[in-house]
């Protein structure tokens, strides 16, 4: 863990790349299952689908500038109500480094916007009708393994809000597929709220989560977005004593207090540790977040960061 902070004492200095948006300008069709492969000129975005049972699920990522062969595969995903193409506007952080740092950076959208996660309650249509998300990351691994030669064992994802939380359902359904998963505002689905069955194997976790979350409560209840309820979570440390009985630790985590990058945001932020087990369990406690992202650090930098340690 006291590595990731020293690195991100850099990175958080960095500013962050403003995106262009440069026109559509190629458009083909693939063979097989995929479609539909639309390439934009200077940033090389390719946009692609596949079929899964009977549905199309959709993905945008940068194509790499270099020879890929064993890259490291990490997936971005949006909140509840977003979409693959909006995350990549809204995170920008891997423009620019993944070539150098050997990774291929996916984001893809949920089923109309929304993920069918482990919520129980969740009020989206792909949970009704019981969407298949393991279905549609492991064909993209497939898709990437086949096209551009990623390494199986580095595969990674983050979300945020809804999509932390099926990064959630992703560690807990297929630890054998992923390496390590970060969730960013978002607490584990409450015993009486989980709708996944868990494999109950120990997996390498990062939270990020805010004391001050009207959204996601720091400490357990009711998630209401809108009009919708979408049942009770867990307390942000019952989240992080999960992935810590499945890694088998006992005791207290260890405490570190980040720097204060940001001294205006009024936000500080605590990070307790489980180390030196079977995997890396970590909560950034965001004293004063709400359910957005820290000014501290870089958050998805951080992952990335978290996710070196652990390759």
């Amino acid at each position: 863990m006291r590595n990731i902070i020293l690195a991100f004492l850099f990175l958080s200095g960095m500013s962050s790349y403003v995106q262009a948006n440069p026109a559509v300008v190629d458009s083909t069709r693939s063979t097989g299952n995929y479609f539909t492969r639309r390439v934009e000129k200077e940033k090389k975005i390719v946009a692609d689908s596949i079929r899964i049972e009977g549905y199309w699920r959709n993905f945008h990522f940068r194509k790499p500038n270099v020879k890929s062969k064993g890259f490291s595969l990490v997936f971005v995903m949006h909140g509840s109500g977003g979409s693959g193409p909006a995350m990549m506007k809204r995170v920008p952080e891997f423009d620019g480094i993944s070539d150098q740092e050997k990774m291929i950076v996916v984001f893809p959208s949920g089923y109309k916007n929304f993920w069918n996660e482990c919520r129980k309650k969740s009020t989206a249509e792909a949970n009704a009708i019981d969407i298949n998300e393991q279905a549609f990351f492991q064909g993209m691994i497939n898709y990437f393994v086949k096209k551009y030669g990623i390494n199986r064992e580095k595969v990674f994802a983050v979300g945020t809000s809804g999509g932390g939380h099926m990064a959630f359902k992703l560690g807990m359904t297929m630890p054998s597929a992923f390496k390590a998963i970060t969730a960013i505002v978002a607490n584990l689905p409450d015993t009486n709220n989980l709708d996944c069955t868990p494999s109950g194997l120990p997996m390498n976790v990062m939270i990020v989560n805010g004391t001050e979350d009207k959204t996601n409560p720091y400490n357990g209840g009711e998630v209401i977005l809108g009009s919708g309820n979408f049942g009770f979570v867990r307390s942000s440390e019952r989240s992080l004593q999960y992935w810590a009985d499945l890694a088998g630790y006992k005791g207290a985590p260890a405490k570190t207090l980040l720097p204060d990058l940001d001294p205006k945001d009024g936000k500080r932020i605590e990070a307790y540790s489980h180390s030196g087990g079977k995997k890396e369990v970590v909560l950034l406690k965001v004293i004063g977040g709400k359910h957005d992202y820290p000014g501290d650090i870089n958050v998805h930098r951080y992952a990335w960061e978290f996710f070196k340690s652990v390759q």
